[in-house]
Protein backbone atom coordinates (compact mmCIF):
# COMPACT_ATOMS: atom_id res chain seq x y z
CA UNK A 1 0.00 0.00 0.00
CA UNK A 2 1.46 3.23 -0.85
CA UNK A 3 1.81 5.13 2.40
CA UNK A 4 3.17 8.71 0.63
CA UNK A 5 -0.28 10.38 1.31
CA UNK A 6 -0.40 9.69 4.46
CA UNK A 7 3.02 11.14 5.42
CA UNK A 8 2.47 14.32 2.72
CA UNK A 9 -0.32 14.62 5.07
CA UNK A 10 1.57 14.84 8.15
CA UNK A 11 4.40 16.84 6.38
CA UNK A 12 1.81 19.43 5.46
CA UNK A 13 0.48 19.73 9.25
CA UNK A 14 4.66 19.90 10.35
CA UNK A 15 5.01 22.36 8.06
CA UNK A 16 2.65 24.75 9.51
CA UNK A 17 3.42 23.84 12.91
CA UNK A 18 6.94 25.00 12.06
CA UNK A 19 6.23 27.89 10.33
CA UNK A 20 3.93 28.74 13.43
CA UNK A 21 6.74 28.48 15.82
CA UNK A 22 5.42 25.26 17.19
CA UNK A 23 8.14 23.12 17.32
CA UNK A 24 6.96 20.03 19.36
CA UNK A 25 4.02 19.90 17.04
CA UNK A 26 5.99 19.85 14.09
CA UNK A 27 8.38 17.41 15.83
CA UNK A 28 5.65 14.67 16.15
CA UNK A 29 4.29 15.52 12.93
CA UNK A 30 7.37 14.48 11.28
CA UNK A 31 7.85 12.07 13.22
CA UNK A 32 4.85 10.38 11.88
CA UNK A 33 5.92 11.56 8.35
CA UNK A 34 8.66 9.60 8.69
CA UNK A 35 7.16 6.29 9.89
CA UNK A 36 5.31 6.48 6.22
CA UNK A 37 7.95 7.77 3.87
CA UNK A 38 12.01 7.99 5.79
CA UNK A 39 13.49 8.95 2.89
CA UNK A 40 11.07 12.17 1.67
CA UNK A 41 13.22 14.64 0.82
CA UNK A 42 10.64 16.89 2.34
CA UNK A 43 10.97 15.33 5.68
CA UNK A 44 14.43 16.08 5.72
CA UNK A 45 14.45 19.74 4.39
CA UNK A 46 12.11 20.48 7.48
CA UNK A 47 14.45 18.56 10.12
CA UNK A 48 17.28 20.21 8.78
CA UNK A 49 15.15 23.11 9.90
CA UNK A 50 14.56 21.62 13.58
CA UNK A 51 18.38 21.10 13.50
CA UNK A 52 19.40 24.48 13.01
CA UNK A 53 17.78 25.70 16.28
CA UNK A 54 18.21 25.31 19.50
CA UNK A 55 20.84 22.46 20.58
CA UNK A 56 20.21 20.83 17.27
CA UNK A 57 16.47 20.18 17.98
CA UNK A 58 17.55 16.78 20.05
CA UNK A 59 15.35 17.80 22.93
CA UNK A 60 12.52 17.49 20.76
CA UNK A 61 13.14 14.29 20.36
CA UNK A 62 14.57 12.90 23.42
CA UNK A 63 15.36 9.36 24.61
CA UNK A 64 13.25 7.32 26.53
CA UNK A 65 11.89 3.73 26.60
CA UNK A 66 10.04 2.08 23.93
CA UNK A 67 10.05 5.60 21.88
CA UNK A 68 7.86 5.57 18.34
CA UNK A 69 10.18 4.52 15.33
CA UNK A 70 9.58 7.75 13.41
CA UNK A 71 11.17 9.33 16.47
CA UNK A 72 14.07 7.16 16.97
CA UNK A 73 14.43 7.94 13.06
CA UNK A 74 14.44 11.40 13.77
CA UNK A 75 17.02 11.65 16.61
CA UNK A 76 18.90 9.56 14.27
CA UNK A 77 19.17 11.91 11.89
CA UNK A 78 19.40 14.92 13.89
CA UNK A 79 22.81 13.40 15.38
CA UNK A 80 24.33 13.14 12.20
CA UNK A 81 23.13 16.59 11.37
CA UNK A 82 25.34 17.32 14.50
CA UNK A 83 28.35 15.33 13.43
CA UNK A 84 27.55 12.79 15.54
CA UNK A 85 26.66 9.72 12.98
CA UNK A 86 27.71 7.18 14.92
CA UNK A 87 25.45 7.77 18.03
CA UNK A 88 22.50 7.77 15.42
CA UNK A 89 23.36 4.55 13.48
CA UNK A 90 22.13 2.18 16.58
CA UNK A 91 18.90 4.06 16.58
CA UNK A 92 17.93 4.13 12.73
CA UNK A 93 19.06 0.34 12.36
CA UNK A 94 16.39 -0.21 15.95
CA UNK A 95 13.86 1.09 13.44
CA UNK A 96 15.16 -1.27 10.66
CA UNK A 97 14.46 -4.18 12.91
CA UNK A 98 11.12 -2.65 13.56
CA UNK A 99 9.94 -2.37 10.14
CA UNK A 100 12.99 -4.18 7.67
CA UNK A 101 10.83 -3.42 4.70
CA UNK A 102 10.69 0.37 5.16
CA UNK A 103 14.05 2.22 3.45
CA UNK A 104 15.16 3.80 7.04
CA UNK A 105 19.18 3.32 5.74
CA UNK A 106 18.50 4.75 2.39
CA UNK A 107 20.20 8.24 3.68
CA UNK A 108 23.32 10.09 2.05
CA UNK A 109 24.76 10.01 5.90
CA UNK A 110 24.55 6.25 6.09
CA UNK A 111 27.02 5.75 2.35
CA UNK A 112 29.03 7.86 3.62
CA UNK A 113 32.51 5.99 3.74
CA UNK A 114 33.79 8.07 6.50
CA UNK A 115 31.02 6.31 9.09
CA UNK A 116 32.20 3.33 8.94
CA UNK A 117 35.97 4.62 9.46
CA UNK A 118 34.84 6.68 12.75
CA UNK A 119 32.25 4.18 14.28
CA UNK A 120 33.42 2.20 17.25
CA UNK A 121 33.57 -1.63 15.55
CA UNK A 122 32.68 -3.00 18.80
CA UNK A 123 29.67 -0.74 18.52
CA UNK A 124 28.45 -1.45 14.94
CA UNK A 125 29.24 -5.34 15.50
CA UNK A 126 26.25 -5.25 18.50
CA UNK A 127 24.29 -3.02 16.17
CA UNK A 128 24.69 -5.42 13.57
CA UNK A 129 23.74 -8.37 15.54
CA UNK A 130 20.66 -6.78 17.08
CA UNK A 131 19.46 -6.17 13.52
CA UNK A 132 20.28 -9.60 12.17
CA UNK A 133 17.82 -10.89 14.84
CA UNK A 134 15.31 -8.62 14.28
CA UNK A 135 15.03 -9.76 10.28
CA UNK A 136 15.59 -13.33 10.66
CA UNK A 137 17.47 -15.68 8.13
CA UNK A 138 17.91 -15.32 5.23
CA UNK A 139 15.92 -11.63 4.89
CA UNK A 140 12.69 -11.58 2.86
CA UNK A 141 13.17 -10.47 -0.47
CA UNK A 142 11.72 -7.34 0.28
CA UNK A 143 13.49 -6.05 3.26
CA UNK A 144 17.05 -7.17 1.72
CA UNK A 145 17.26 -3.88 -0.35
CA UNK A 146 16.47 -1.89 2.40
CA UNK A 147 19.17 -3.35 4.46
CA UNK A 148 21.79 -3.06 2.08
CA UNK A 149 23.07 0.23 3.57
CA UNK A 150 24.35 -1.34 6.60
CA UNK A 151 26.02 -4.04 4.67
CA UNK A 152 28.15 -0.91 3.28
CA UNK A 153 28.75 0.61 6.41
CA UNK A 154 30.51 -3.10 7.71
CA UNK A 155 32.34 -2.98 4.19
CA UNK A 156 33.96 0.68 5.11
CA UNK A 157 34.56 0.09 8.71
CA UNK A 158 36.18 -3.52 7.95
CA UNK A 159 38.45 -1.68 5.05
CA UNK A 160 39.13 0.96 8.38
CA UNK A 161 39.90 -1.62 11.02
CA UNK A 162 41.20 -4.95 9.57
CA UNK A 163 40.87 -7.78 11.15
CA UNK A 164 38.25 -7.00 14.08
CA UNK A 165 36.85 -10.85 15.06
CA UNK A 166 33.57 -9.31 16.35
CA UNK A 167 32.69 -6.80 13.67
CA UNK A 168 33.83 -9.64 11.37
CA UNK A 169 31.75 -12.20 12.18
CA UNK A 170 28.86 -9.90 12.91
CA UNK A 171 29.42 -8.56 9.46
CA UNK A 172 29.41 -12.32 8.11
CA UNK A 173 26.00 -12.91 9.36
CA UNK A 174 24.40 -9.90 8.12
CA UNK A 175 25.97 -10.76 4.65
CA UNK A 176 24.54 -14.40 4.61
CA UNK A 177 21.15 -12.99 5.45
CA UNK A 178 21.29 -10.93 2.34
CA UNK A 179 22.72 -13.15 0.11
CA UNK A 180 25.95 -12.08 -0.02
CA UNK A 181 27.11 -16.13 0.71
CA UNK A 182 31.03 -15.79 -0.25
CA UNK A 183 31.34 -12.27 1.26
CA UNK A 184 29.79 -14.07 4.61
CA UNK A 185 32.51 -16.74 3.76
CA UNK A 186 35.13 -14.98 3.62
CA UNK A 187 34.62 -12.25 7.05
CA UNK A 188 33.90 -15.19 9.10
CA UNK A 189 37.02 -17.18 8.26
CA UNK A 190 38.85 -14.01 8.37
CA UNK A 191 37.07 -13.12 11.98
CA UNK A 192 37.79 -17.13 13.34
CA UNK A 193 41.68 -16.78 12.30
CA UNK A 194 41.78 -13.22 14.13
CA UNK A 195 40.29 -14.67 16.82
CA UNK A 196 40.00 -17.92 17.84
CA UNK A 197 36.74 -18.50 19.60
CA UNK A 198 33.37 -20.63 19.87
CA UNK A 199 31.30 -17.84 18.24
CA UNK A 200 33.61 -17.33 15.50
CA UNK A 201 33.73 -21.32 14.67
CA UNK A 202 29.57 -20.65 15.23
CA UNK A 203 29.61 -17.91 12.29
CA UNK A 204 31.44 -19.65 9.93
CA UNK A 205 29.91 -22.78 10.39
CA UNK A 206 26.97 -21.02 9.40
CA UNK A 207 28.10 -18.98 6.54
CA UNK A 208 29.69 -22.36 5.10
CA UNK A 209 26.33 -24.07 5.41
CA UNK A 210 25.08 -21.42 3.19
CA UNK A 211 27.70 -22.08 0.83
CA UNK A 212 26.40 -25.81 0.79
CA UNK A 213 30.28 -26.29 2.39
CA UNK A 214 28.45 -29.18 4.48
CA UNK A 215 31.92 -31.35 5.26
CA UNK A 216 33.31 -27.69 6.40
CA UNK A 217 30.74 -26.27 7.98
CA UNK A 218 30.62 -29.71 10.05
CA UNK A 219 34.36 -29.06 10.87
CA UNK A 220 33.70 -25.65 11.90
CA UNK A 221 31.13 -26.49 14.14
CA UNK A 222 32.98 -29.20 15.34
CA UNK A 223 35.38 -26.79 16.86
CA UNK A 224 32.81 -24.96 18.29
CA UNK A 225 32.18 -27.78 20.62
CA UNK A 226 35.30 -28.22 21.42
CA UNK A 227 35.34 -24.47 22.69
CA UNK A 228 32.36 -25.16 24.83
CA UNK A 229 31.44 -28.81 25.30
CA UNK A 230 28.26 -27.39 27.78
CA UNK A 231 26.78 -25.61 24.52
CA UNK A 232 24.38 -27.86 24.04
CA UNK A 233 22.63 -25.65 21.29
CA UNK A 234 25.97 -26.35 19.35
CA UNK A 235 24.83 -30.14 19.63
CA UNK A 236 21.92 -29.31 17.86
CA UNK A 237 23.80 -27.40 15.53
CA UNK A 238 25.99 -30.78 14.78
CA UNK A 239 23.15 -32.85 14.54
CA UNK A 240 21.25 -31.17 11.94
CA UNK A 241 24.62 -30.54 9.90
CA UNK A 242 25.08 -34.24 10.14
CA UNK A 243 21.75 -35.43 8.99
CA UNK A 244 21.98 -32.85 5.87
CA UNK A 245 24.98 -34.73 4.76
CA UNK A 246 22.78 -37.97 5.27
CA UNK A 247 25.00 -39.16 8.42
CA UNK A 248 21.25 -39.60 10.21
CA UNK A 249 22.67 -42.22 12.84
CA UNK A 250 25.69 -39.86 13.87
CA UNK A 251 23.04 -37.03 13.82
CA UNK A 252 20.59 -38.83 16.80
CA UNK A 253 23.36 -39.70 18.63
CA UNK A 254 24.38 -36.27 18.88
CA UNK A 255 21.23 -34.65 19.90
CA UNK A 256 20.61 -38.07 22.87
CA UNK A 257 23.98 -36.71 24.21
CA UNK A 258 22.73 -33.66 24.48
CA UNK A 259 19.52 -34.85 25.93
CA UNK A 260 21.42 -37.01 28.41
CA UNK A 261 22.70 -33.60 29.76
CA UNK A 262 19.21 -31.69 29.72
CA UNK A 263 16.59 -32.90 28.58
CA UNK A 264 14.55 -29.91 28.37
CA UNK A 265 17.13 -27.99 25.88
CA UNK A 266 14.63 -25.92 23.57
CA UNK A 267 17.32 -26.49 20.58
CA UNK A 268 17.89 -29.88 20.81
CA UNK A 269 14.82 -31.54 22.23
CA UNK A 270 13.26 -29.29 18.40
CA UNK A 271 15.86 -30.69 16.41
CA UNK A 272 16.09 -34.30 17.88
CA UNK A 273 11.93 -34.74 17.15
CA UNK A 274 12.31 -33.53 13.80
CA UNK A 275 15.42 -35.83 13.20
CA UNK A 276 13.49 -38.98 14.38
CA UNK A 277 10.33 -38.21 12.22
CA UNK A 278 12.98 -37.98 9.19
CA UNK A 279 13.80 -41.11 10.47
CA UNK A 280 10.74 -43.27 10.45
CA UNK A 281 7.82 -41.08 9.69
CA UNK A 282 6.18 -41.73 12.64
CA UNK A 283 3.97 -38.70 13.69
CA UNK A 284 3.75 -39.00 17.23
CA UNK A 285 7.30 -37.32 17.31
CA UNK A 286 5.75 -34.18 15.53
CA UNK A 287 2.89 -34.68 18.09
CA UNK A 288 5.96 -34.95 21.20
CA UNK A 289 7.06 -31.58 20.13
CA UNK A 290 4.03 -30.13 20.35
CA UNK A 291 3.27 -31.39 23.23
CA UNK A 292 6.56 -29.69 24.69
CA UNK A 293 5.64 -26.75 22.73
CA UNK A 294 2.28 -26.22 24.83
CA UNK A 295 4.37 -26.91 28.10
CA UNK A 296 7.57 -24.52 26.87
CA UNK A 297 5.83 -21.46 25.61
CA UNK A 298 8.53 -19.28 27.12
CA UNK A 299 11.48 -20.78 25.02
CA UNK A 300 14.52 -18.87 24.27
CA UNK A 301 14.48 -19.40 20.47
CA UNK A 302 12.12 -19.31 18.04
CA UNK A 303 11.61 -22.50 15.99
CA UNK A 304 9.80 -23.45 12.86
CA UNK A 305 10.87 -27.06 12.91
CA UNK A 306 7.25 -28.67 13.70
CA UNK A 307 5.71 -26.74 10.59
CA UNK A 308 8.35 -27.41 8.60
CA UNK A 309 7.54 -31.06 8.80
CA UNK A 310 3.93 -30.39 8.48
CA UNK A 311 4.58 -28.93 5.46
CA UNK A 312 3.17 -30.22 2.05
CA UNK A 313 2.08 -32.95 3.75
CA UNK A 314 -1.82 -34.15 4.30
CA UNK A 315 -3.92 -32.80 6.47
CA UNK A 316 -0.57 -32.51 8.98
CA UNK A 317 -0.21 -28.97 6.85
CA UNK A 318 -3.23 -28.30 4.95
CA UNK A 319 -5.73 -30.30 2.51
CA UNK A 320 -4.97 -32.88 0.54
CA UNK A 321 -4.00 -32.40 -3.09
CA UNK A 322 -5.86 -34.17 -5.86
CA UNK A 323 -9.47 -35.10 -6.86
CA UNK A 324 -12.41 -33.20 -5.27
CA UNK A 325 -13.72 -34.91 -2.24
CA UNK A 326 -17.42 -36.29 -2.69
CA UNK A 327 -20.16 -33.69 -2.03
CA UNK A 328 -21.01 -33.35 2.15
CA UNK A 329 -24.32 -34.31 3.67
CA UNK A 330 -26.79 -31.18 5.02
CA UNK A 331 -26.45 -32.06 8.93
CA UNK A 332 -29.14 -29.38 9.30
CA UNK A 333 -31.81 -27.68 7.07
CA UNK A 334 -31.19 -24.08 7.50
CA UNK A 335 -29.88 -21.69 6.03
CA UNK A 336 -26.38 -20.11 7.35
CA UNK A 337 -26.10 -16.27 8.27
CA UNK A 338 -24.44 -13.54 6.05
CA UNK A 339 -22.23 -13.06 9.48
CA UNK A 340 -21.61 -16.31 10.02
CA UNK A 341 -20.56 -17.05 6.74
CA UNK A 342 -18.09 -13.74 6.74
CA UNK A 343 -16.40 -15.14 9.86
CA UNK A 344 -16.18 -18.44 8.09
CA UNK A 345 -14.39 -17.00 5.36
CA UNK A 346 -12.03 -15.03 7.40
CA UNK A 347 -9.93 -18.12 8.50
CA UNK A 348 -10.96 -20.61 5.87
CA UNK A 349 -8.03 -22.02 3.51
CA UNK A 350 -6.48 -25.11 2.28
CA UNK A 351 -3.26 -24.75 4.67
CA UNK A 352 -2.47 -23.95 7.74
CA UNK A 353 0.82 -24.37 9.77
CA UNK A 354 -0.13 -27.56 11.79
CA UNK A 355 -2.82 -29.18 13.45
CA UNK A 356 -2.68 -27.36 16.59
CA UNK A 357 -2.04 -24.01 14.54
CA UNK A 358 -5.24 -24.73 12.73
CA UNK A 359 -7.56 -25.09 15.70
CA UNK A 360 -6.42 -21.81 16.78
CA UNK A 361 -6.81 -20.31 13.59
CA UNK A 362 -10.77 -21.38 13.95
CA UNK A 363 -10.72 -19.77 17.49
CA UNK A 364 -12.94 -16.68 16.17
CA UNK A 365 -15.86 -19.35 15.19
CA UNK A 366 -16.69 -19.36 19.09
CA UNK A 367 -18.96 -16.51 17.98
CA UNK A 368 -20.85 -18.66 15.26
CA UNK A 369 -23.56 -20.63 17.02
CA UNK A 370 -22.91 -24.39 16.30
CA UNK A 371 -26.16 -24.81 14.31
CA UNK A 372 -25.00 -21.98 12.11
CA UNK A 373 -21.66 -24.23 11.63
CA UNK A 374 -23.61 -27.25 10.97
CA UNK A 375 -25.66 -25.46 8.02
CA UNK A 376 -22.24 -23.77 6.78
CA UNK A 377 -21.27 -28.10 6.28
CA UNK A 378 -24.79 -27.91 4.13
CA UNK A 379 -24.21 -25.06 1.97
CA UNK A 380 -20.50 -24.77 0.93
CA UNK A 381 -21.52 -22.87 -2.35
CA UNK A 382 -22.05 -20.16 -0.62
CA UNK A 383 -18.65 -19.37 0.37
CA UNK A 384 -15.72 -17.80 -2.68
CA UNK A 385 -14.71 -20.97 -4.68
CA UNK A 386 -11.56 -20.60 -3.92
CA UNK A 387 -12.71 -22.03 -0.30
CA UNK A 388 -14.96 -23.95 -0.81
CA UNK A 389 -13.24 -27.06 -0.83
CA UNK A 390 -11.71 -26.48 2.86
CA UNK A 391 -14.88 -24.71 3.95
CA UNK A 392 -16.11 -28.05 5.86
CA UNK A 393 -12.88 -28.11 7.65
CA UNK A 394 -13.34 -24.82 9.32
CA UNK A 395 -16.92 -25.19 9.99
CA UNK A 396 -15.83 -28.34 12.15
CA UNK A 397 -12.67 -27.36 13.84
CA UNK A 398 -14.83 -24.26 14.97
CA UNK A 399 -17.29 -26.56 16.86
CA UNK A 400 -14.67 -27.69 18.75
CA UNK A 401 -13.99 -24.18 20.40
CA UNK A 402 -18.06 -24.32 21.98
CA UNK A 403 -18.64 -26.03 25.14
CA UNK A 404 -15.09 -26.18 25.71
CA UNK A 405 -15.78 -26.10 29.67
CA UNK A 406 -17.24 -29.87 29.41
CA UNK A 407 -15.11 -32.77 29.39
CA UNK A 408 -14.24 -34.29 26.87
CA UNK A 409 -16.08 -37.83 27.19
CA UNK A 410 -19.34 -36.03 27.97
CA UNK A 411 -18.86 -33.01 25.46
CA UNK A 412 -21.81 -31.70 22.88
CA UNK A 413 -18.74 -30.88 20.94
CA UNK A 414 -17.72 -34.27 20.70
CA UNK A 415 -21.10 -35.90 20.37
CA UNK A 416 -21.57 -33.72 17.04
CA UNK A 417 -18.19 -34.81 15.09
CA UNK A 418 -18.85 -38.54 16.50
CA UNK A 419 -22.19 -38.26 14.73
CA UNK A 420 -20.63 -36.52 11.90
CA UNK A 421 -18.25 -39.07 11.66
CA UNK A 422 -20.80 -41.59 10.35
CA UNK A 423 -22.33 -42.75 7.17
CA UNK A 424 -20.50 -43.00 4.43
CA UNK A 425 -17.12 -41.26 3.37
CA UNK A 426 -17.87 -38.01 1.50
CA UNK A 427 -16.26 -34.14 2.92
CA UNK A 428 -18.30 -33.80 6.11
CA UNK A 429 -16.94 -37.11 7.26
CA UNK A 430 -13.14 -36.13 6.51
CA UNK A 431 -13.76 -32.61 8.02
CA UNK A 432 -14.53 -33.86 11.01
CA UNK A 433 -12.33 -36.50 11.34
CA UNK A 434 -9.46 -34.34 10.84
CA UNK A 435 -11.18 -31.60 13.65
CA UNK A 436 -10.94 -34.81 16.29
CA UNK A 437 -7.42 -35.36 15.43
CA UNK A 438 -6.25 -32.17 15.27
CA UNK A 439 -8.10 -31.51 19.12
CA UNK A 440 -6.14 -34.62 19.82
CA UNK A 441 -3.07 -32.93 19.24
CA UNK A 442 -3.99 -30.16 21.63
CA UNK A 443 -5.78 -32.55 24.32
CA UNK A 444 -4.12 -35.08 25.36
CA UNK A 445 -6.89 -36.32 27.27
CA UNK A 446 -9.07 -36.99 24.53
CA UNK A 447 -6.41 -38.71 22.25
CA UNK A 448 -7.03 -42.62 23.44
CA UNK A 449 -11.13 -41.70 22.67
CA UNK A 450 -10.40 -40.25 19.28
CA UNK A 451 -7.67 -42.76 18.20
CA UNK A 452 -10.06 -45.55 18.97
CA UNK A 453 -12.65 -43.56 16.62
CA UNK A 454 -10.23 -43.22 13.93
CA UNK A 455 -9.01 -46.82 13.96
CA UNK A 456 -12.73 -48.03 13.69
CA UNK A 457 -13.36 -45.94 10.12
CA UNK A 458 -9.72 -46.97 9.36
CA UNK A 459 -11.25 -51.10 9.72
CA UNK A 460 -14.17 -50.07 8.27
CA UNK A 461 -12.90 -48.72 5.24
CA UNK A 462 -9.67 -51.00 4.30
CA UNK A 463 -10.62 -50.82 0.33
CA UNK A 464 -12.74 -49.19 -1.82
CA UNK A 465 -12.61 -45.47 -3.17
CA UNK A 466 -12.25 -43.89 0.40
CA UNK A 467 -9.90 -46.00 1.91
CA UNK A 468 -7.07 -43.94 0.76
CA UNK A 469 -8.63 -40.31 1.91
CA UNK A 470 -9.27 -42.12 5.34
CA UNK A 471 -5.84 -43.88 5.59
CA UNK A 472 -3.75 -40.17 5.14
CA UNK A 473 -6.27 -39.01 7.87
CA UNK A 474 -5.25 -41.61 10.44
CA UNK A 475 -1.49 -41.01 9.37
CA UNK A 476 -2.41 -37.87 11.23
CA UNK A 477 -4.14 -38.87 14.57
CA UNK A 478 -1.90 -38.87 17.92
CA UNK A 479 -1.94 -42.00 19.28
CA UNK A 480 -3.23 -44.24 16.46
CA UNK A 481 -2.12 -48.39 17.92
CA UNK A 482 0.56 -49.80 15.55
CA UNK A 483 -1.54 -52.38 13.73
CA UNK A 484 -3.78 -49.73 12.99
CA UNK A 485 -0.91 -47.48 11.75
CA UNK A 486 0.52 -50.23 9.51
CA UNK A 487 -3.23 -50.83 7.81
CA UNK A 488 -3.23 -47.32 6.77
CA UNK A 489 0.52 -47.04 5.48
CA UNK A 490 -0.08 -49.86 3.16
CA UNK A 491 -3.77 -48.48 1.91
CA UNK A 492 -0.92 -45.71 0.47
CA UNK A 493 1.37 -48.06 -0.69
CA UNK A 494 4.10 -47.00 1.68
CA UNK A 495 6.48 -48.51 4.24
CA UNK A 496 5.03 -48.41 7.74
CA UNK A 497 8.62 -46.92 9.08
CA UNK A 498 10.43 -45.54 6.07
CA UNK A 499 14.11 -44.80 6.26
CA UNK A 500 15.14 -41.56 4.83
CA UNK A 501 18.52 -40.97 4.98
CA UNK A 502 19.44 -38.75 1.82
CA UNK A 503 19.44 -34.92 2.63
CA UNK A 504 16.89 -33.45 3.34
CA UNK A 505 15.44 -29.48 4.21
CA UNK A 506 17.92 -27.66 6.21
CA UNK A 507 17.78 -28.85 9.61
CA UNK A 508 19.89 -25.86 11.50
CA UNK A 509 18.21 -22.96 13.22
CA UNK A 510 19.96 -19.75 12.98
CA UNK A 511 19.18 -18.91 16.60
CA UNK A 512 22.59 -16.74 17.96
CA UNK A 513 23.32 -14.14 15.22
Amino acid sequence: MDSRPSARRDLARARAALDAGETVSAAGHLAAALAHAPTLPEIHELLSRLAAGSGGGLDLFPVEPHPPVGRLAARAHLLAAAGRPEEGLPLLAAASGHTPALDWAGVPWVAEPALGARIDPGQLARTVMRLCTAVGDPAPTETVGPLRPYLSVVRHAVAAHGEHAMLLGAGSALARRLGEVRLAVEWAGRGARAQPSKLGEIWLGYALRSAARMPEALAALRRAVAYDPDDLSVYADVAATLADLGRLDEALRWTELALERDPAFDCVVHTAHRLRYRADGDVRHLVDLADFIRDHPDDAHEHTDLEECCRNTPWLGGLPAGTPLPAGRAPVNAEPSADALRRLQRVAGQTWPHPPGAYDRALGLVLVEPWELLALLAHPETARPEQQSGLEVWACLGLLHHGTEEPWLESSRRRLLLGLLDGDVDRVTQAAMFALVAYAWVDPEARADIATAVAGRVTETTSGPSARAVAELALAAPGLDRPTRELAAATLRVPAVPRQRGRGRSLLRWRRD
